[in-house]
């Protein structure tokens, strides 16, 4: 997990804060979620920095700049986006003490997991008002808390087994990096830091840095306002 998902997000925020631009040309099979990979910088970022009102369609030979790039890097266009919405088998989901929890009580599921154009929404959005708890989904320790570009206030939790949890958005973040959580305790409150379209809480289930659908591993029932979650699956807003 450090060294995977965690790396890719925290760098771009620093190239971000580089003097550095750099101009890549768009290549057949290349989107800008793929072009934001290779080069350590999230899509939103790139939308941004291209002023991109639709970051959705970018056209072959169009030139997009990498913000604190040095370099020309290959887009890879073969491999897989690393997320899965297959249903697992049960003996797959963490149950008993392991089990996920909820992260907000009396939320609505206002966006789901999923493709989203060309890019991918990694998580699930659960809108509720701001300054409603945030409570981890399984006991495990603070691995990241601090504020990210398009994830604002972002806190990270490593759990046993490779499993990871992201909780974005916050209002604000109530812990720190290597605190050891248990399941329920707050991990922030509800806010609309970063890109958002109103107060929610973005929050990914991550497995060896794998984002799958977070609905798969949840409760069922009613732990969403309005619907149950089995009647609302699939992608997006972050």
């Amino acid at each position: 997990m450090r060294a995977g998902w965690v790396l890719v997000v925290v760098a771009g925020v620093l190239a971000g804060c580089g003097a550095k631009t750099l101009q890549h040309t768009v290549k057949p099979g290349e989107n800008l979620y793929r072009i934001g990979l290779a080069y350590g910088v999230t899509h939103q970022e790139l939308a941004r920095a291209n002023d991109l009102r639709n970051p959705d369609r970018i056209e072959i030979g169009q030139v997009i700049r990498i913000p604190g790039a040095s370099r020309q890097l290959p887009v890879n266009t073969i491999t897989p986006v690393r997320a899965r919405d297959d249903r697992p088998p049960a003996k797959e989901i963490p149950a008993g003490p392991k089990a996920f929890a909820w992260p907000v009580k009396g939320a609505t599921l206002a966006s789901r997991f999923g493709p989203r154009g060309a890019t991918h929404h990694d998580g699930i959005d659960l809108a509720a008002p701001v300054g409603t708890p945030v409570q981890a989904a399984r006991a495990g320790r603070v691995l990241y808390s601090d504020r990210l570009r398009g994830y604002g206030n972002i806190v990270i939790l490593e759990h046993e087994g490779g499993w990871a949890t992201v909780y974005a958005h916050h209002q604000e973040n109530l812990v720190q990096a290597g605190e050891v959580v248990r399941q329920g305790d707050v991990v922030g409150r509800v806010g609309e830091t970063g890109q958002t379209t109103g107060p929610n809480l973005h929050f990914e289930i991550r497995k060896d840095n794998v984002a799958r659908n977070p609905l798969f591993f949840l409760p069922q029932g009613r732990a969403v306002a309005g619907r149950s979650p089995t009647q609302a699956e699939g992608g997006p807003d972050a």
